[in-house]
């Protein structure tokens, strides 16, 4: 069974730095759809960032904060946090799907097939 396995979640003050890193098998991380979700308690599972094999894409509230990145030789995947918000606190995971959610559906959680457990990130005031 396809595994992803998220890592380096933990608790930091607002303006501060976390690095998330997804592993998974080398594909589809070299050619499907890769993204990183975000669910707060009471609230939906939202779209954070979102990777593709040329292109990256990023929620409103998270662009010019986070960079999503790929490392195909370690079949990982990162989400470089900076400047965290109170307000960015969730737990935070990653998922793959097929080349074609990138185009079609991206944003949409139904459409990624494998999920990794979530790591949980609490940004303090």
């Amino acid at each position: 069974q396809v595994k992803l396995v998220e890592s380096g979640g933990g608790s930091v003050q607002a303006g501060g730095s976390l690095r998330l890193s997804c592993t998974g098998p080398a594909s589809p991380f070299s050619t499907g759809c890769i993204a990183w979700f975000r669910q707060a308690p009471g609230k939906q599972r939202e779209g954070v960032a979102i990777l593709s094999s040329g292109s990256t894409y990023y929620a409103d509230a998270v662009k010019d904060r986070f960079t999503i990145s790929r490392d195909n030789g370690l079949n990982t995947v990162y989400l470089q946090m900076d400047s965290l918000r109170p307000e960015d606190t969730a737990m935070y995971y990653c998922a793959t799907g097929a080349s074609w959610v990138c185009v079609a559906a991206r944003w949409s959680p139904a459409v990624y097939t494998t999920w990794g457990q979530g790591t949980q990130v609490t940004v303090s005031s």
